[in-house]
């Protein structure tokens, strides 16, 4: 990418990549303690991390119940230089199902008051530099989200603030209110999942049934500078060496294309499923969501891969099978 992505505009030095922590402290039980080897684990991704460049990480408070901020927050505790050389994100407002509480979406003031002082406490941080508000809450009152934001502005616990999953009416809603600019929205984005670009190509169609993603979304947030992440860019490794047994015909011509172009650049497929997606002008962020060192490490070429617009479109066409 030859411009900067809308955060480096606004003075935010963020990598183009993002590591996404999701995966850090095992599995969701909660009951389950952290080990050694989590800790190791996430040491590792750490380092490869840095290793290619990636100076911004991507958690939310739900993830594997909190153990994946405890793991790098213990992280953070090895290395206390570190934490003001990167950028931490985190996201609150979805709640687990609880004995006697149903799985539900909370936007209310106490709910992220409450999240974001767990997450401050697991990370071992006094601040997080953006807060993602992460899945549309469909009781949300905007009055009671902007003094959330404002409180946590005032008290020098969030520097920035952003969404998750969000189209833009409902981000519109929400920054009518609010004094706090939102500078992120995080949606799902890659070659297995065009839709978000579907959605303009399909104008006027009755294809256009068919795409899930909200019309105008890409637009407004190139309108309104917001950086524009994606979860899940690498497509759960399915054009990068995930087995293809029982895929379709689209999906295994995808991959062969995919192979084609990593051998064609001297590259690997990872890097070319991240560098089409990277080429759109809105200038998307990836947020890759392995913890594997060999796959972190095979993306450090993304950024600065050239597909051509013709690249482009036989990677689209192949992937949508039409």
């Amino acid at each position: 990418m030859s411009k900067l992505i809308p955060l480096q505009q606004r003075g935010i030095q963020a990598s183009q990549l993002v590591l996404g922590c999701m995966r850090l402290g095992g599995d969701w039980d909660a009951r389950n303690p952290i080990t050694a080897e989590h800790y190791n684990e996430g040491r590792a991704a750490l380092e490869a991390a840095l290793e290619i460049g990636i100076n911004m990480f991507d958690h939310a408070d739900i993830y594997t119940r909190g153990k994946a901020e405890r793991v790098f927050g213990q992280l953070l505790k090895e290395s206390p230089s570190l934490r003001e050389s990167i950028i931490l994100q985190s996201k609150c407002g979805i709640r687990m199902a609880e004995e006697g509480e149903p799985a539900r979406f909370d936007f209310s003031e106490e709910h992220i008051l409450r999240s974001v002082d767990g997450t401050l406490e697991r990370l071992g941080t006094e601040y997080i530099d953006i807060l993602l508000l992460h899945r549309p809450d469909p009781l949300v009152d905007p009055e009671e989200v902007a003094s959330a934001i404002s409180k946590l502005k005032a008290s020098g616990k969030v520097r920035h603030f952003g969404v998750s999953n969000m189209s833009q009416g409902q981000i519109r809603l929400l920054a009518a209110y609010s004094d706090e600019p939102f500078i992120v929205n995080q949606l799902e984005m890659s070659l297995s999942k065009t839709s978000f670009v579907d959605t303009g190509v399909t104008v006027n169609q009755e294809a256009s049934r068919e795409s899930v993603f909200p019309e105008g979304t890409m637009e407004y947030c190139r309108l309104e500078n917001i950086q524009l992440q994606s979860w899940g860019p690498l497509a759960q490794g399915l054009f990068s060496g995930r087995s293809l047994d029982g895929q379709s015909e689209a999906v295994v011509k995808t991959a062969k294309l995919v192979a084609d172009y990593a051998e064609r650049l001297n590259t690997t497929p990872e890097a070319i499923v991240l560098a089409w997606l990277m080429m759109h002008p809105a200038g998307i962020q990836p947020v890759i969501g392995t913890i594997n060192p060999a796959r972190i490490l095979a993306c450090k070429d993304a950024p600065s891969i050239r597909l051509t617009r013709e690249d482009w479109a036989w990677l689209y066409n192949a992937s949508r099978g039409k």
